[in-house]
């Protein structure tokens, strides 16, 4: 039996960071395990190529939830990662942090040093920011931060100037001081390609000889010594291997991965694991539940003017795009498309942005199977501060069987009229001068939608998921918290989790930026050192409590109904 330092469970978002970083000291030795293979795939290195890999099973786990009770009963994708460089690999590249606040909700709520000045220093110590100079962003990581085309569609402009003919402010940069109002939207890509966290990291540091990685390893268990992980248990080809661990078992594995993996090992709440046949080897009651993910539906438009993405749809146009980015990693081929966007209050009352937009001047479903025929755009919105929980729950003691995943969507009447809300504003905003030029006809939703019944209707049929499943081995210090905030698995030694199944509470944007965070932080934590706090001022509108935006719009939409 082969004998490892530290064993990472998942070559993903977090786990490649996490082995990068502990690898650093060549005193230590890693095993990184990972069930997937190479990333090398052209359609995994070019950024508007992203609906390839996300729909391919060989880099997909292919997850789906139960019948959500409050979306029809319709069954949820949940695609996850399953290739070198996890999610980060097939994902839509888009680089949010979220806001301060949700940092400084995640203490409250018992994580304690998770603050928004302590997580501040290693959001800069990951990036490279290419289009950003300032004291709030990094400018020498691993990981590149860049604009794509940096808008030369005019559409991109046209939705910034729409929020501010609707009262909303522009800012220069959402990770910064103000992440409330309209501006340039950024993406993980380093000069043309996907900057996974497998090409950021994993590139050099799979060089050393003090780490390992093992490609197509299946962990199927966590290996105990009573309350100790000594190890862990997997199937490599069809051989079932043991490794040990000296020092520490690190689970990054996801927020679908982790605690399926824990429950199989015999960690959960005791009567998910009875029900499935596993023997509990430790009654931790919060392992699988807390499960938060973002909803988001479209808008859609007809284009006025021959410019929209949808000409460049059909094969010969798509070869040609494919070629110019082979040679010279430029063209449509170097972006994910998502290049302005907006966070945005639902309404007075609200500290921070609750609400997201992705703009794209395309009429065409995210994962790019459906395209409208014609000339078209869209843009994505989304309550992002969901108060609904589902869980993640083993159903077998054989980790090969998918667990359970219920999200529970729209349980809440508030995350219901979150949405009510994401409409009405939307439609305002889309209704501005500055859209006249481009705007045509409504494709989605349409002027019959206007009552709350209409509306939920619409949401319900409509709405998919952003792909951000998360919290289902919270940080916290209270009967449902799965880990400290070290993230050591409470009540055990030797094992930790450092992926986005550790965040108490989902902050508000996509989600890789702070599981890169949460693994930076994380492998530092593991090492014994962390980086001092940043005391830095962010924007908060002085008068939320009585207002929902700072002006007032141009052209004010009376809605029917």
């Amino acid at each position: 039996m082969k004998e490892y330092d530290y064993i990472v469970v998942g070559a993903g978002s977090a786990g490649a960071i996490v082995a990068a970083r502990l690898s650093e000291d060549p005193n230590c030795s890693v095993l990184l395990l990972e069930y997937g293979g190479s990333d090398r795939s052209v359609f995994i290195r070019m950024p508007s190529a992203l609906g390839i890999p996300m729909n391919s099973k060989k880099y997909n786990w292919g997850f789906e939830s139960a019948p959500e009770p409050h979306l029809n009963n319709r069954r949820m994708n949940c695609p996850r990662g399953k290739v070198l460089g996890g999610s980060s690999s097939i994902n839509g590249m888009v680089y949010v942090r979220g806001h301060a606040h949700d940092y400084d909700e995640w203490e409250a709520c018992g994580a304690v040093g998770w603050n928004y000045q302590s997580c501040l220093p290693y959001f800069k110590k990951l990036e490279s920011h290419e289009c950003v100079a300032s004291e709030y962003a990094g400018s020498d990581g691993p990981v590149s931060v860049s604009g794509g085309n940096n808008m030369r569609n005019p559409l991109y402009r046209a939705f910034i100037d729409a929020g501010v003919d609707a009262g909303y402010a522009e800012t220069d940069d959402y990770n910064g001081f103000r992440q409330e109002g309209f501006g340039q939207k950024f993406m993980t890509v380093d000069r043309g390609v996907r900057a996974s966290t497998s090409h950021a990291y994993l590139d050099t540091a799979k060089k050393r000889s003090n780490l390992t990685l093992l490609k197509h390893a299946l962990v199927t268990k966590v290996v105990f010594d009573d309350k100790t992980a000594t190890g862990i248990q997997c199937e490599v080809r069809g051989t079932i291997q043991t490794f040990a661990a000296r020092r520490e078992v690190i689970l990054c594995a996801g927020a679908i991965g982790s605690p399926h993996l824990l429950q199989v090992s015999g960690v959960g709440p005791s009567e998910v694991l009875q029900a499935a046949g596993i023997k509990v080897v430790h009654d931790l009651p919060g392992v699988g539940e807390n499960l938060q993910d973002h909803l988001e539906f479209n808008f859609q438009y007809r284009c006025k003017q021959p410019i929209s993405l949808n000409s460049k749809l059909g094969l010969f146009n798509k070869a040609l795009i494919g070629a110019r980015w082979l040679l010279f990693k430029t063209g449509l081929g170097r972006t994910n498309h998502f290049e302005s966007c907006a966070f945005i209050r639902s309404r007075a009352g609200v500290k921070w942005p609750d609400i997201q937009y992705h703009f794209l001047p395309g009429a065409i479903t995210y994962d790019g199977k459906v395209a409208f025929k014609d000339h078209g755009f869209q843009v994505h919105v989304g309550h992002n501060k969901p108060t609904s929980r589902g869980h993640v729950r083993a159903v077998s003691v054989d980790v090969k069987q998918h667990p359970e995943i219920l999200f529970n969507y729209l349980e809440t009447e508030q995350d219901r009229q979150g949405f009510r809300d994401c409409v009405h504003l939307t439609r305002e905003i889309m209704r501005q001068p500055a859209m006249d030029a481009f705007r045509d006809e409504v494709i989605q939703p349409g002027a019959e939608v206007q009552t709350n019944d209409q509306i939920d209707a619409f949401v319900r049929e409509s709405v998919d998921s952003a792909y951000h499943p998360s919290c289902t081995c919270k940080i916290g210090v209270d009967s449902m918290a799965v880990v400290d905030p070290d993230l050591r698995v409470i009540g055990l030694k030797k094992l930790r989790i450092v992926d986005s199944s550790v965040f108490p509470t989902v902050p508000n944007g996509n989600l890789n930026g702070p599981t890169m965070m949460v693994a930076e932080r994380g492998a530092d934590i593991i090492k014994g050192v962390t980086e001092p706090s940043i005391s830095m001022k962010v924007y908060t509108d002085p008068q939320w409590q009585k207002r929902q935006r700072e002006g007032t719009p141009r052209r004010a939409i009376v809605e029917k109904g």
